[in-house]
């Protein structure tokens, strides 16, 4: 059984560590509390062109020896940016933890190499070009610029064009060093290791940081729970249909609930799958929950062909009120569970897994959650528990509409 051990050293970083003594490998990664809705209108964009940044030069190793160094130790590695968080980690065997974490700790003081700022920011340009080029990031964005109106919610994690563009090293600066101090990051390390060895590690690399302040706290959004957004692109030949429908937090007693019903509303072998796919209404039909430390939403959506945008709408909102009237059985929730189950199970015996749980577990409630607890969490959810969510949050009532596609339907 895995333990947890949590210390914060004396410049304020937090220190997790989860023991798992029957893996032979170990996982490493810096949490930085921080992403895309803690940034202005002026650095849109900011969070994730900095986690490109940080791979590009230290005080101690340039770009390529960045990229040597993982290679030399067999790491899987990667980064990753979101609206509320960054996080930077590696997956190695157990013998190689204190280089990986003193490699990733060494990126975390990057110097953001001037040389390597415009260059990078061409990178980052053609990224957002190519994201132009799917009709769900677009369906995505707009959604969240609409139903997040007037909130830094509503950012793309990527930012825009035009903010990329005018962004400086001099802005970024100042937002690394805001951001990216000890008070501010956790350290989060799930594997076969002992917890005073990773303590020592975690002392010798990170222990001589700045101390710094952590992220002011978010400001919740007013959500804009009814209205249409329509956006006419022509170059694509599917109309894509959404509807966001509130839904609780991540931090909700009824998360796992809210997951729940996701699945049997758009997941595997779901609702939507049998009454608008194999219906031949649409060819996909699906859904799923977004999920903030404040806010989340269910998301219902599909793609088909332009004449059929008002059928599959129909279809949407005719599976809700079903929902809403009769609720879900006992089946659907077992079958769910079952799912679930099984994941957790998997996912427990690999430390890469365990430490993404982790870290959005450490992000959002301050305090780990064991294999354990999940479990019970999920065998927790009743049909009784979903009848009681859908009074409190029912999808039959409020949504939010967006219409992406070669059509510009609804009309106004």
């Amino acid at each position: 059984m895995s333990q947890f051990h949590q210390q914060r050293l004396s410049n304020g970083l937090t220190v997790l560590v989860e023991t798992m003594p029957h893996v032979t490998g170990v996982a490493v990664g810096f949490l930085v509390r921080t992403g895309a809705r803690d940034e202005t209108p002026a650095d849109a964009g900011v969070s994730h062109f900095l986690e490109h940044m940080c791979f590009k030069g230290t005080d101690k190793r340039g770009w390529r020896d960045i990229t040597i160094a993982f290679d030399d130790i067999g790491s899987t590695y990667n980064a990753m940016t979101s609206k509320e968080k960054t996080f930077y980690y590696g997956w190695v065997r157990a013998g190689d933890l204190a280089r990986q974490t003193e490699l990733l700790a060494d990126m975390m003081r990057s110097t953001l190499p001037e040389a390597e700022f415009e260059t990078e920011k061409k990178v980052i340009l053609e990224e957002i070009a190519m994201s132009d080029d799917q009709i769900d990031r677009h369906l995505y964005d707009l959604l969240h610029e609409k139903f997040f109106a007037g909130h830094p919610l509503r950012w793309p994690v990527l930012g825009t064009t035009e903010t990329i563009e005018k962004l400086t090293r001099a802005q970024m600066l100042d937002y690394f060093r805001r951001r990216y101090n000890a008070a501010n990051m956790v350290l989060i390390i799930a594997g076969h290791v002992t917890a005073s060895a990773a303590m020592k590690i975690a002392e010798d690399v990170c222990g001589h940081w700045p101390a710094g302040v952590a992220r002011p706290d978010r400001q919740p959004p007013s959500i804009v729970k009814r209205g249409v957004a329509v956006l006419p692109m022509d170059r694509f030949r599917q109309q894509a249909i959404a509807m966001a429908v509130p839904a609780p937090s991540a931090t909700d007693d009824d998360n796992e609930v809210a997951e729940t019903v996701a699945s049997i509303v758009g997941g595997s072998n779901s609702r939507f799958f049998w009454k608008i796919v194999q219906a031949g209404i649409a060819p996909v039909a699906s859904a799923y929950r977004v999920d903030y430390c404040d806010c989340g939403f269910q998301l219902l959506y599909g793609f088909c062909e332009p004449p059929n945008a008002e059928r599959l709408v129909e279809a949407i909102q005719r599976e809700l009120s079903v929902l809403a009237r009769e609720g879900v059985t006992e089946d659907e929730v077992m079958r769910v569970r079952n799912r679930r189950r099984t994941a957790l199970a998997l996912e427990a015996e690999a430390p890469y897994h365990r430490l993404m749980q982790l870290a959005h577990d450490l992000d959002m409630f301050g305090v780990p959650r064991s294999v354990e607890q999940r479990l019970a969490e999920l065998d927790a959810v009743t049909t009784d528990r979903v009848h009681d969510y859908l009074k409190r949050w029912p999808m039959d009532r409020e949504h939010y509409l967006v219409s992406v596609g070669p059509r510009a339907w609804p009309e106004s």
